[in-house]
């Protein structure tokens, strides 16, 4: 990334809109915009304040009225200097301003490059920068709050807690070893074990939110399986709320996946419709079949669709996935039960009534918080990337337990230490052994 490059992008959508917005961001952001700008001067601009104007092109012709807002750095978003221009939502007009801009010296702004000025200037971390896509691309309530907690810094405030404790653990222990006639207390090895414990409980905690994370950016991956004509496409038209799949009377109807997703109470659901399975299918419908195997392997959730006017022998038996969680659901309940379903677990319904949605979609939920996949009360979920960070800092701190459980040098607890301690500090973008001679030289006062 080039900071000494001034940057400007479109930042509103693409499209026709009432209004769209053109951003700059570098140390001649104020310069370039007041080259084209004709309202109030620029030694006149009041930061945080719209000021109304004309962009001009180089003939002194008004391109479009707009309202400028001046951000001077550090204050900004990027922490530099940044000027947005908000004007009227055409796409000629929009990339008209945009190509003014450019002509008058900004460049064009890579994807992201403003929140990677921004974590480069320390205005976030990169939990929170993360935190801006997910806030951008949730797609209920529940993934959005989850990202502005993220994007608050809640996430980066407990890594940051986290750390905190690592650099202190890590300095004691650096300090024995480097520093011995300064007396410093090496601590007992079952001291030093309780604090790395409290460490390694904290990132349990965290990689424990790992599922609940991806559910609430890529929506719980549910299956919808069964026997042709037990209702699968039905049922995928019920929780949709429109007509989404066809449905006839005739078997093998649905010949590929279909797939959509619901909002479920704040949790995003991905459902999967697939073609129903059975023996001595056509070809064509082997394919669907098999394609429905592959999903099935795939699933975190499945519903489990059956017919339950039908007899045991009528349903197709269906092989489903070792350990797999199914919702089991005995559709058809405006028909008479048949003898072999009677005794079986699972939540009746009908299809064909609408009033079923809303008991399904509570059973669904339900089901879903009491697993533990969903926790209402807690929002903080990592990501992917977190995830691999946070084990990799997990292996590392479980290496200094045994190490220190095994009396081991105090070399190899400190290594150990110092890998757990980058692999933290890879989650926010905080890597920096100054701080730990920091805390080294303020907690022991060595050299006095």
């Amino acid at each position: 990334m080039n900071t000494n490059t001034t940057i400007a992008a479109i930042a509103t959508a693409p499209g026709t809109g009432a209004v769209s917005m053109i951003r700059v961001s570098g140390f001649r952001a104020g310069e370039i915009v007041a080259s084209i700008f004709k309202g109030a001067p620029q030694a006149a601009w009041k930061a945080r304040h719209q000021h109304f104007g004309r962009i001009i092109d180089s003939d002194g012709a008004t391109v479009d009225d707009v309202l400028m807002t001046w951000f001077p750095g550090p204050a900004s978003f990027t922490g530099e200097e940044t000027v947005e221009i908000a004007g009227h939502g055409g796409v000629v007009v929009t990339k008209r301003i945009l190509e003014l801009v450019l002509n008058a010296g900004a460049v064009p702004a890579e994807p992201g490059e403003f929140s990677q000025r921004s974590f480069f200037n320390g205005k976030m971390d990169l939990t929170q920068a993360e935190a801006i896509m997910d806030l951008i691309s949730a797609s209920t309530e529940l993934a959005a709050k989850a990202a502005q907690e993220q994007l608050s810094g809640r996430l980066g405030s407990e890594l940051e807690s986290i750390r905190q404790r690592v650099i202190g653990l890590l300095a004691h222990v650096e300090a024995y070893i480097d520093f011995p006639d300064e007396d410093i207390d090496p601590d007992s090895s079952a001291a030093l074990q309780d604090r790395l414990r409290e460490i390694r409980e904290a990132v349990d905690r965290l990689l424990a939110t790992a599922d609940q994370g991806k559910i609430l950016r890529e929506g719980l991956r549910t299956v919808i399986c069964g026997s042709p004509n037990a209702g699968k496409s039905s049922l995928l038209n019920l929780l949709l709320g429109f007509e989404r799949a066809i449905v006839t009377d005739q078997a093998g109807t649905t010949r590929d996946t279909i797939e959509e997703v619901i909002n479920l109470n704040g949790i995003p659901i991905r459902l999967i419709d697939t073609a129903g399975i059975r023996e001595n299918a056509g070809e064509v419908e082997r394919q669907g079949i098999e394609r429905s195997r592959e999903q099935l392997a795939r699933a975190e959730l499945i519903l489990w669709v059956i017919d339950g006017s039908a007899s045991v022998n009528e349903t197709a038996s269906i092989e489903l996935p070792k350990d797999s969680r199914i919702v089991k659901l005995l559709n058809k309940s405006d028909l008479p039960t048949h003898p072999d379903w009677k005794e079986e677990e699972g939540l009746s319904i009908s299809c064909l009534d609408p009033s079923t949605s809303e008991a399904l979609r509570e059973y669904l939920y339900r089901t879903l918080v009491e697993n533990g996949d969903i926790s209402t009360s807690s929002l903080t979920a990592i990501n992917t990337r977190h995830q691999h960070c946070l084990k990799q800092a997990a292996q590392s701190f479980a290496r200094a337990a045994d190490n220190l459980e095994s009396n081991e040098s105090p070399e190899f607890v400190a290594m150990d230490l110092r890998e757990g301690l980058s692999a933290i500090g890879d989650v926010i973008g905080k890597t920096d052994v100054e701080e730990i001679l920091g805390e080294i030289f303020s907690s022991f006062c060595i050299g006095k």
